[in-house]
C-alpha cells in the first residue's frame, strides 16, 4: 500500500452492516475525555519505553479507535495499519494531521477477515476486553506479525466490573489477571513475555490499573 488512506465511511459501514457500531455516539468528543486521555498518554509512554520503536517499523494497531496510540507513535515508525470495526471511530482517526500519509485504515473483524500482510509490530489498548475469545484474538495477533515481530498489548488488570456502566454492550471481560494472560500469550507462540503497569486511571474514588503486555513472535 502506498500510505493513502482509500477509505469512506460509507464502505467501512457496509462492510460490516450486521454489526453495531456500538462507539457511534463516543467518537466525536472521544478524544477529550479524561479516562481515553489517562490511558493514552500511559500506554504511549510504555510502549515508546518498552517497544523497539524505529522508522523502518510497520505497525498494526488492533482496535486503533480514533487513533490515540497510533497518533503516539507515528512519528517513531515507518507506516500504521489502524484496524477496528467502528466506522465513527476510524472516521476520527483518519482526521489526525499526524497520521495523514502514514496510515492505511481497516474496517475489518481480523478474526474472521485477516489483513493478508505481516507487520513488525502489532499494537493494542484497551480492546482486547471487548473480544469474547481472548485466545483467538492473541493467535491472530501472532499470525499477522513477522518472525522476530513484537508486540505491545494494553488492557484493564481484572477489576470488579465497575470500570463499564453497567449493562453495556461489547464488553466481554472485566479485565485481565496477568498470570493467566501470560499463560494464554505461550500458548499462542509468544516469548519473552513481560508485564507492567502503564497507567492508572483515577475515577469514581476508585484506581483501575491498565497494563501494558510487551511479547515477541518466535
Amino acid at each position: 500500500r502506498d500510505g493513502r488512506s482509500d477509505w469512506s465511511s460509507d464502505v467501512c459501514s457496509s462492510d460490516l452492516d450486521s454489526m453495531a457500531d456500538l462507539f457511534k455516539d463516543k467518537a466525536d468528543d472521544y478524544d477529550s475525555r479524561s479516562v481515553p486521555q489517562q490511558i493514552s498518554e500511559g500506554v504511549v509512554s510504555a510502549m515508546t519505553a518498552r517497544l523497539a520503536l524505529s522508522l523502518d517499523l510497520t505497525v498494526m494497531d488492533f482496535g486503533a479507535g480514533t487513533g490515540l496510540i497510533a497518533n503516539g507513535i507515528a512519528p517513531l515508525v515507518a507506516h500504521l495499519h489502524a484496524v477496528d470495526i467502528s466506522p465513527s471511530m476510524l472516521a476520527a482517526l483518519e482526521k489526525k494531521p499526524a497520521l495523514q500519509g502514514k496510515v492505511t485504515i481497516h474496517c475489518q473483524d481480523i478474526l474472521t477477515t485477516p489483513l493478508g500482510l505481516s507487520v513488525d509490530l502489532v499494537v493494542s489498548a484497551m480492546a482486547m476486553h471487548h473480544v469474547d475469545d481472548t485466545e483467538a484474538l492473541l493467535r491472530t495477533l501472532y499470525a499477522h506479525l513477522k518472525p522476530g515481530g513484537q508486540l505491545g498489548l494494553a488492557d484493564l488488570d481484572a477489576e470488579d466490573g465497575t470500570f463499564h456502566p453497567p449493562g453495556i454492550e461489547g464488553v466481554f471481560h472485566d479485565g485481565f489477571d496477568r498470570a493467566p494472560l501470560v499463560s494464554k500469550l505461550e500458548r499462542a507462540g509468544f516469548v519473552d513475555i513481560t508485564i507492567d503497569t502503564a497507567a492508572v486511571v483515577h475515577r469514581d474514588g476508585k484506581d483501575f490499573p491498565v497494563f501494558l503486555a510487551t511479547a515477541r513472535r518466535d
